[in-house]
């Protein structure tokens, strides 16, 4: 075995360790649909890959594995979660739930700089979501950075960092089907974004609350119609 790296604790930057990089590297390609549900995590070729030695990559599969992306399987080693319609159903269910909840709390509690941090978001969103519109595939991972820019803006006001990680730790996961399935499902998702948009600004907690159940729905509908995934799941 080729001696370990050192200096995997050391800043990339200036709130970043080397291993913390890598981390958000392997979570980003799980969830990006780059490492595929059920595939195998060769320690060996990751550690190539990554550039980290394997004792810290296999605290990086654990630390994933808590986020049920990755399957520790003892002497075997791991492998990325697979999918299924119960884990998307259940992931829907409680993103619905965090997410309307930090609705609530964020409309009651946001101010004149939370309203701008959402119009920003949401002119930025709408930007991207005009190129994709106009045949911009490209512009895909764009949009999945917008598109949580803008809903981690709405409820940014709920003053509960617990309560978004947890939320932020769900969205990702549900995106990981939609990444999977073919992310953008057109302008039925742009005029979702556009209302909460509106119901954000008046205020209206309930309105808004509508919207996400119904967003995350058609999310679900889309996934589960796409024949080249979940067949046979």
């Amino acid at each position: 075995m080729q001696e370990e790296r050192s200096g995997e604790h050391e800043r990339t930057n200036d709130s970043e360790t080397v291993s913390d990089a890598v981390f958000r590297r392997l979570r980003h390609d799980i969830i990006m649909g780059i490492l595929l549900p059920g595939s195998k995590i060769k320690l060996e070729k990751a550690r190539e890959r990554y550039s980290i030695s394997i004792s810290s990559l296999r605290e990086i599969l654990s630390r994933l594995s808590a986020e049920n992306l990755v399957l520790a399987e003892g002497q075997r080693g791991f492998e990325v979660s697979p999918v299924s319609r119960q884990e998307l159903t259940e992931l829907a269910d409680l993103r619905t739930v965090l997410e309307c909840h930090a609705i609530g709390l964020s409309f009651a509690a946001g101010d004149l700089e939370w309203e701008g941090s959402i119009v920003a978001a949401h002119h930025r969103l709408a930007a991207v979501e005009r190129r994709l519109l106009a045949g911009d595939v490209a512009r895909t991972i764009d949009w999945v950075r917008c598109d949580w820019e803008f809903h981690r803006a709405i409820v940014a006001a709920s003053n509960s960092a617990t309560l978004l990680q947890s939320l932020s730790s769900v969205f990702d996961r549900f995106l990981r089907y939609h990444m999977l399935a073919g992310s953008f499902r057109g302008k039925a998702v742009v005029d979702d974004h556009k209302l909460l948009f509106e119901r954000a600004l008046a205020r209206d907690a309930d309105g808004a609350k509508e919207i996400i159940t119904s967003h995350v729905q058609k999310g679900i509908d889309h996934i589960m119609k796409d024949p080249k995934f979940l067949s046979g799941r």
